[in-house]
């Protein structure tokens, strides 16, 4: 019996934070998977003409990096990839399905920082780079 609670409580644990992809612990399901996805972040920043300085630093404290990183947050979304695109955009960017793909993702990234004016405020590390203004 002591056994078998401990097995439970061990998925439990590994359910929860997604295999380490859901640093909060609080993820209900793993819409990108169990397994990290590191990516060099420097290369993805350079698939687009916006500041390489505040793209970098957005992508480390959004994700860390890791593709698969994911984030359940208070109202039910999630965000996920390594831009960490919430769930509302999901359905203009990737046909409704978790942007786990990092080609998918950056495609979502781009189009939430156009739908912003070309600027980083959508991403809460924006505000830690001291990118909220800019491009």
């Amino acid at each position: 019996m002591k056994y078998l609670i401990l097995c439970l409580l061990i998925v439990d644990i590994l359910a929860g934070n997604c295999g380490g992809n859901c640093p909060s612990r609080r993820c209900p399901r793993c819409p990108c998977g169990m397994r990290r996805a590191p990516i060099n972040i420097g290369a993805i920043c350079r698939s687009h003409s916006w500041s390489q300085r505040c793209c970098n630093c957005v992508v480390r404290g959004e994700s860390g990096g890791n593709a698969h990183s994911q984030n359940y947050n208070g109202n039910g979304t999630y965000d996920v990839g390594v831009f960490q695109i919430n769930q509302i955009h999901w359905r203009s960017c990737s046909g409704g399905k978790a942007p786990c793909n990092v080609t998918t993702n950056l495609r979502c990234a781009i189009g939430v920082y156009r739908g912003a004016h070309n600027r980083w405020r959508p991403w809460m590390a924006a505000r830690r780079c001291g990118c909220t203004n800019s491009p």
